[in-house]
C-alpha cells in the first residue's frame, strides 16, 4: 500500500514537473530618470512581445544614480535610463555601469551618440538648436551658434540658465569644438547679448520669444514641439545653424545595463530591443526626439522641421567637459 502510494506521489510529481514551464519570465528592474508616460508604453509593447516583466522606478538623474552608489551590489536595478550624455557619462565614471560587447547595438546606434567603453547607448536624440520669433527675424540673418554673440543680437537673445545640464552640455560641447578660450569668449557674448536674466526652462524661453521679450534663443527641439500642438499659431520656427561646419549640437536620452544587474543577459537583450527599428519610434515619438537609430524615420511631426546635419564629435565629451563648462560659465557671468 505504502509502495503504491509512493509511486503515485512520483507520477504525480513527473507530471506537475511536466506542465510547468521550462522558466518562469524574468523580471527586469529599471531605474529611469525618463517620466513614467514614456516608459510604459515601451514596456508594455516588451512584455507583451516576450513575456518579460518590467519593474521600474522613476526618479530625479541625481537620484537615481545616489541610489545605486549606495545599494552598490545588492541593487535590484538591471538598467537605468537617464536623459543627457552628461548624465549617462557621470554613471559611467561612477562605476555604476556595465561594459557591454553587442554586434545588435554598435549596428543600431552611431558611434557618436554612444559610450566609446560600451557602457551606455544613446537611444533618442534632441537637438539643441535656435528658436527665433519668425515676425522679427528672417532665417538669414541666422548663421551658427557663435553668431549669438554678435552685437547685432545685443538685447535680443534669451537663454536657459546655466544650472540645467542642457545648457552645460551645450558648452561643454563647445568646449572640445573650439577650446576653452573661444568657448568662454563666446558665452561672454551671449551674456551681453541677453534681453533678460537667464530663464527657468525652455518652455519659458520659448514663451518670452513668442511674447517679443526676446527675437532668439537656444532651446531643445521636443519643448518647441510640445508648445506648437498647444498653440500652432505662434510665431516661432527652429533653425539649424552650423550647417556648413560642425552642425547642430545634439544629445541623448539614453540607458546602460547596471554593474550589478541580477539579469544580465536579458537586460542586454532588452537595450538591443530598445535600439531596434521596431521599438525606436516608440522611445522617441512621444517626446518628439529623434530615434537614435539612423534608419528609422523620425514622427512626421518632428520630420516637419526640416533635416539638418548632425555635430558628430562623440556626446561623451558632454560629460567629460562638464566641470571645466560649468566653471567657464560661471566665469563669463552666465548664471
Amino acid at each position: 500500500m505504502l509502495r503504491t502510494i509512493r509511486i503515485q506521489l512520483i507520477i504525480i510529481g513527473v507530471v506537475a514537473a511536466a506542465v510547468q514551464p521550462a522558466h518562469a519570465a524574468e523580471e527586469l528592474v529599471v531605474y529611469s530618470a525618463r517620466n513614467e508616460q514614456l516608459i510604459k508604453p515601451l514596456f508594455a509593447a516588451y512584455t507583451k512581445e516576450t513575456g518579460t516583466q518590467l519593474k521600474f522606478l522613476t526618479g530625479n538623474e541625481g537620484a537615481l544614480l545616489e541610489k545605486l552608489k549606495t545599494e552598490g551590489s545588492a541593487t535590484p536595478a538591471d538598467l537605468l535610463i537617464t536623459v543627457d550624455a552628461g548624465n549617462l557619462w557621470l554613471a559611467a565614471s561612477e562605476g555604476v555601469l556595465l561594459k557591454v560587447q553587442s554586434k545588435a547595438l554598435a549596428a543600431n546606434i552611431p558611434a557618436h551618440l554612444r559610450d566609446p567603453n560600451g557602457q551606455w547607448f544613446g537611444l533618442s536624440v534632441r537637438a539643441r538648436t535656435i528658436a527665433y520669433n519668425t515676425g522679427k527675424v528672417k532665417p538669414a540673418d541666422l548663421s551658427t551658434y557663435e553668431d549669438l554673440a554678435n552685437a547685432k543680437w545685443k538685447g535680443r537673445l534669451c537663454l536657459r540658465t546655466s544650472k540645467k545640464v542642457y545648457n552645460q552640455s551645450l558648452v561643454a560641447m563647445m568646449i572640445a569644438q573650439f577650446g576653452e578660450a573661444k568657448t568662454e569668449q563666446l558665452v561672454k557674448g551671449w551674456v551681453a547679448n541677453l534681453a533678460t536674466d537667464p530663464i527657468a526652462d525652455d518652455t519659458k524661453v520659448l514663451e518670452a520669444i513668442a511674447a517679443g521679450q526676446c527675437d532668439v534663443g537656444i532651446v531643445n527641439t521636443y519643448y518647441f514641439g510640445r508648445l506648437m500642438k498647444k498653440d500652432a499659431k505662434l510665431p516661432l520656427a527652429l533653425y539649424w545653424p552650423n550647417q556648413n561646419d560642425h552642425g547642430v549640437h545634439v544629445n541623448v536620452s539614453g540607458a546602460g545595463v547596471t554593474k550589478h544587474a541580477k539579469h544580465r543577459a536579458a537586460a542586454i537583450k532588452f537595450l538591443e530591443w530598445l535600439s531596434s527599428e521596431k521599438a525606436q519610434n516608440l522611445f522617441a515619438d512621444e517626446n518628439m526626439e529623434y530615434p537614435a537609430n539612423p534608419k528609422v524615420k523620425p514622427h512626421e511631426a518632428v520630420a516637419a522641421w526640416g533635416s539638418f546635419k548632425q555635430d558628430t564629435i562623440n556626446v561623451a565629451q558632454a560629460g567629460k567637459l562638464q566641470v571645466q563648462a560649468v566653471k567657464l560659465m560661471d566665469r563669463a557671468g552666465y548664471k
